[in-house]
């Protein structure tokens, strides 16, 4: 029997432990996928709310906001380019990178989930843009070229982006996800019923999805 187990994923698009808790995830529902039918919804989470378009230099933000040195920052990044490359994602964090505002990402995404099955394909091509290729993803040009990657109506895109639909709904989200005690990503939510928080190995997130099929086959 096979068992459906929804999971709210709250993230955010430049975090990058919410890579490598998308990655682990991933890894475990492959491991269960005989047992489990994953219903995922990604929920928005802004790090950086109050950036302006033109983003800040990453290195910078993250000396400025979590008082560390330039070598703390280094030392943090190269172990999350480990963590990357154990995952088979490639992190690639230099002088240039840069730490943006995402409104409009969660913006196409909410569209995205509500109106097609692009939402994991979307969320993981603005991860790649964001950290593999260092690329604007605040820019609407290229929201829009990652959209229709993945094969989303480009069109449609720019007229979401351009108008600012589904802003509200975003910030009713994040709203919602706060007062529910959300405070860090990627935090995961299953069944609305366990909260599992950070980039956690595959082991974890197995034990936690079988936990739910036994309480299933309980009822």
């Amino acid at each position: 029997m096979t068992h459906t187990v929804r999971i709210d994923f709250v993230s955010d698009v430049v975090c990058p432990w919410c890579v490598v808790g998308l990655n682990s995830l991933q890894a475990a529902l492959e491991h269960v996928k005989s047992e489990v039918n994953a219903d995922i919804h990604f929920q928005p989470f802004e790090l950086a709310p109050g950036m302006d378009e033109n983003g800040e230099n990453l290195t910078a933000y993250l000396m400025s906001k979590y008082n560390i040195s330039s070598e703390q920052v280094a030392q943090t990044q190269a172990a999350i380019i480990a963590r990357g490359k154990e995952q088979g994602f490639v992190f690639d964090f230099n002088s240039d990178s840069r730490k943006w505002n995402t409104l409009d990402a969660h913006r196409l995404l909410h569209w995205a989930g509500e109106t097609s099955d692009k939402q994991l394909a979307l969320k993981q091509a603005l991860f790649v843009a964001n950290f593999t290729e260092n690329r604007h993803i605040n820019n609407h040009a290229v929201l829009v070229e990652l959209a229709t990657q993945v094969g989303l109506d480009g069109v449609e895109t720019a007229e979401i982006l351009a108008s600012g639909r589904y802003t509200e709904e975003v910030r009713e989200l994040e709203a919602r996800w706060q007062q529910q005690g959300v405070s860090s990503v990627p935090t995961m939510i299953f069944n609305n019923r366990y909260a599992v928080s950070g980039g956690q190995p595959v082991e974890t997130f197995v034990e936690v999805i079988r936990e739910l099929i036994k309480e299933q086959s309980a009822i």
